[in-house]
């Protein structure tokens, strides 16, 4: 991740970035811990409205705990204690599914809702078992699959997911993780959102592919869905500046209509 201050208040640690005025766009990362993952994205606004990032607890969190009840509860400690009273909310993966969750819960707070590679409704994932986890070359194939240009998996990241997966705790953490996800379908509860919603897809995601993406915008009323080419799921990362474009100009027209309104 890029050299960005990492604050702690309390029990949370995060990223707090770019101007106070205006709705913040808050992000949820996924299962991995890839905040990196949003690096070009924050570069793009940071000088334009305020950022906010909670680093999940995934690794820290009582194990007992841990869970996406766990990780939302996080979330909506993190949300009242850095007294955010409305935003815009985006996730990727399995912090997608933590913003749908957020959202089922309670839209009072949130101006809109940005998935992307959201699990939620299908997810195919190596996060439930490591059947060769101690074989570096095969996580270096998984990391990969991930991203529609394998060379995007630099070693630093396959080192990364090397490392928690060969690490006994951290590697249950994660099971424990993406089978409690699988647990919390959201598809009869989609009908409930009613907040503007964007949807960035990559064509070529193998983890929560395209049609994942379209069954979102079918069940959620006011969803746009993007499919982008040459892209896996990770879209803010491998083709940002699709990303980026279309995430501001869904901001400006949010919050035009809004002011209008």
């Amino acid at each position: 991740m890029t050299d960005y201050p990492v604050l702690e208040k309390g029990e949370f640690r995060y990223l707090d970035l770019g101007p106070r005025d205006g709705t913040p766009l808050v992000l949820l990362h996924g299962l991995f811990g890839t905040a990196s993952n949003f690096d070009a994205l924050i570069s793009y606004f940071k000088d334009k409205r305020r950022i906010v990032m909670p680093l999940l607890p995934i690794f820290e969190m009582p194990l007992r705990k841990l869970s996406l009840g766990g990780l939302l509860e996080y979330v909506n400690g993190f949300i009242k204690e850095v007294e955010i009273d409305h935003m815009h909310l985006l996730g990727n993966s399995l912090g997608g599914h933590l913003a749908l969750l957020f959202a089922i819960e309670d839209q009072s707070r949130m101006q809109s809702m940005i998935l992307t590679g959201s699990s939620g409704l299908y997810e195919s994932s190596f996060g439930t078992s490591f059947p060769k986890r101690e074989d570096y070359e095969y996580i270096r194939n998984k990391v990969s699959l991930t991203f529609y240009d394998p060379e995007i998996a630099t070693k630093e990241m396959v080192d990364e997911v090397f490392e928690i997966v060969n690490n006994r705790s951290k590697a249950i953490r994660i099971v424990k993780t993406a089978k409690s996800a699988i647990r919390h379908n959201v598809e009869t509860k989609l009908g409930e959102i009613k907040v503007p919603t964007l949807l960035i897809w990559g064509k070529q995601d193998t983890i929560t592919p395209p049609f994942v993406g379209e069954k979102f915008r079918d069940l959620i009323d006011a969803a746009q869905l993007f499919i982008v080419d040459k892209c896996g799921h990770a879209p803010m990362l491998e083709q940002s500046e699709f990303f980026n474009n279309k995430l501001e100009l869904f901001l400006e027209e949010v919050e035009s209509a809004k002011v209008i309104g």
